[in-house]
């Protein structure tokens, strides 16, 4: 009997990560139905990762919250999650995710990056600080916005000046950061007792080549010709405030990383936090595979993404791990992994006519087919 641990992150807009373990499994015991297979999904602090919290702790409660849209319209229907007290927490945790009350996935196609603001992941943050918890985890992946982390500040109490005038728009765009001339935080609410601890799922700085605006900006819609522009917008911005602009993690979530660090939080790596919460170390010590995966496996998967912090447990416990994504970047560096499977490939060998679109279409067609090749690959 072959013991596998399956622990995938979600792919993105397509599945959560849950159902994608489910199938991963369902796969591989149609071949080997004997052997034991243990699911433990991922998140990296993006898409997915209350619902990480909500499967590992009990007692956990979704808190339902109203929070301002990151361009227009709203409200947006949201909610953050209340962990149980413990010793270090004794009115609980608050854990706000940002894929879920602002993040990219939310809005389809209606995506317009000089207006997306942070600002409704800061009324949820707001939210649970007005329901008295004492620490806060905050998952700052999938953002919309390149905004510098200016609407969260503004929810939180922050105000902005543009000229001699206060800026009263509760949502702060990067089409906003150049009016801005300066920042008054003495109303900026206070952190809990316990801090706030923010999981991230990349170490970039705010500007620069490996800045916000550089790398991730085409993400969010932002053209290739307007780059450099933001990324200038942003290195002004911050000169408004006392944080380094440099550190690791700045650059997080279009800058929300950077506004976190003016507020106080700290920053560290998401899948490293996820991992810890649902015993991830404990359960891959007793597997003979290790299967992991995304929806785009590519050259930023190394950085603190999911499926290379899952592979990295498993090589520290001498254990095979796999790798399973919707697809596999020909330049991405994979020789971490036993074996490697894309769902779009599989969809090519099968006949489909549009790989890439039959992938995203049936996820859980694809991703038990998946599961299926692993089983004969790794027995």
């Amino acid at each position: 009997m072959t013991r596998v641990v399956v622990a995938p992150d979600s792919f993105k807009g397509t599945i959560a990560a849950a159902r994608a373990a489910a199938a991963i499994r369902d796969g591989w015991l149609s071949v080997r139905p004997a052997d034991e297979v243990v699911l433990r999904p991922m998140a990296d602090g993006g898409e997915g990762t209350l619902d990480a919290f909500a499967a590992a702790v009990p007692g956990s409660r979704r808190m339902p919250v109203d929070v301002t849209a990151p361009w227009e319209g709203g409200p947006v229907a949201a909610s953050w999650l209340r962990l149980p007290a413990t010793p270090d927490a004794p009115s609980g945790t608050g854990v706000v995710e940002l894929a879920s009350t602002a993040g990219i996935e939310l809005f389809g196609d209606r995506r317009d990056p000089w207006r997306a603001s942070t600002a409704g992941f800061g009324d949820a943050i707001a939210a649970a600080l007005d329901a008295g918890v004492s620490r806060l985890v905050l998952a700052i992946g999938s953002s919309a916005s390149t905004d510098g982390g200016a609407g969260l500040l503004r929810a939180l109490g922050a105000w902005f000046r543009a000229d001699a005038s206060v800026v009263e728009a509760p949502r702060l765009g990067a089409g906003h950061l150049p009016l801005l001339r300066g920042v008054e935080l003495s109303g900026l609410r206070a952190l809990p007792p316990g801090g706030a601890l923010v999981l991230t799922d990349v170490s970039a700085p705010l500007c620069g080549p490996t800045g916000a605006a550089r790398v991730f900006g085409p993400q969010k819609g932002v053209a290739a010709d307007r780059l450099a522009e933001l990324d200038a917008i942003l290195a002004r911005y911050a000169t408004l405030f006392g944080v380094d602009p440099a550190t690791p993690g700045a650059g997080a979530a279009g800058g929300t990383g950077f506004a976190l660090l003016v507020w106080g939080a700290s920053l560290e790596p998401g899948a490293l936090e996820v991992a810890r919460l649902i015993g991830l170390e404990d359960a891959a010590a007793n597997a003979d595979v290790v299967v992991t995966g995304e929806g785009s496996f590519d050259g930023q998967s190394a950085a603190g993404k999911a499926p290379a912090h899952v592979s990295a447990v498993a090589a520290a416990l001498g254990v095979p791990a796999a790798l399973v994504a919707g697809r596999i970047d020909p330049d991405a560096d994979t020789t971490a992994f036993a074996a490697s499977v894309s769902l779009t490939e599989l969809a090519r060998r099968a006949g489909a006519p549009d790989p890439a679109g039959a992938a995203l279409a049936d996820p859980v067609l694809w991703l038990r087919a998946a599961g299926e090749e692993l089983a004969r690959a790794l027995s």
